[in-house]
């Protein structure tokens, strides 16, 4: 990677959108149809672990069946020419099937699954963290210490562990490219603001940017389409 520019890229549900996963905040999204504080909060997860699990598992099937996009495998052939490291607020598995190398996950990943520990849920290891693809889990799986496994997701409530190594990440930057996210869920809306004055950034999503920053290249196409316009800016740049 010796003398490759460094890009930072940081994603959102928008860049999975266009393979068919659900995002979160948009209009018929998953918010839309189920309460973040019962499917996605620590809180929920205590007050009904087999309403998780079962959510979670649908999530999992779903995922099965989706394929990388072109925003995706853009994303990956970035790599041929920079130094990439992408850093997904996502959940799925798409940037690895589409060819990334170095992946940043700071929400979990759904087809993994690790320990809970009670009604304090204390740092866990990643030596305890396992794939399990695409299978489902149950009340009553359990892990090697003898408690009830749950998905290797952050919820609200719960600590983001990849931040500081994200913040690493983005400040070491020459680029930063932001596809298909709001910047509206924290602490990932927030990183942006670690790059280096001088470092450009790009943000590839449809929608108005709430966030009004300067800084902010707002390229308003969907994730396959922005990563084209990206692609020749950086090919003019």
């Amino acid at each position: 990677m010796k003398g490759k520019r460094k890009i930072a890229v940081l994603t959102g549900a928008g860049v999975s959108a266009e393979s068919g996963i659900s995002t979160f905040r948009d209009n018929g999204g998953l918010w839309d149809k189920y309460d973040p504080q019962v499917v996605a909060s620590i809180d929920g997860w205590r007050a009904d672990r087999k309403l998780l699990l079962d959510f979670y598992n649908m999530q999992r099937l779903q995922l099965k069946d989706a394929k990388p996009n072109a925003a995706h495998l853009a994303i990956a052939a970035l790599e041929k020419d920079y130094d990439v490291t992408v850093i997904t607020q996502n959940i799925d598995n798409l940037h690895e099937r589409a060819g990334s190398t170095r992946i940043i996950h700071l929400h979990g990943e759904l087809t993994k699954v690790r320990p809970e520990y009670g009604e304090y849920d204390r740092s866990f290891s990643e030596k305890e963290v396992f794939d399990i693809g695409y299978s489902e889990i149950h009340l009553g799986d359990k892990a090697p210490n003898g408690s009830q496994l749950r998905p290797h997701i952050v919820w609200f409530g719960e600590s983001v562990p990849n931040i500081e190594k994200a913040i690493e990440v983005v400040q070491d930057a020459e680029i930063l490219l932001i596809v298909g996210t709001s910047l509206q869920v924290y602490p990932a809306a927030g990183l942006y603001r670690y790059a280096d004055w001088h470092t450009p950034v790009y943000v590839i999503d449809p929608g108005e940017l709430i966030v009004r920053d300067s800084r902010l290249t707002h390229i308003q196409e969907p994730a396959t389409k922005g990563m084209e316009t990206f692609r020749r800016i950086l090919e003019e740049g």
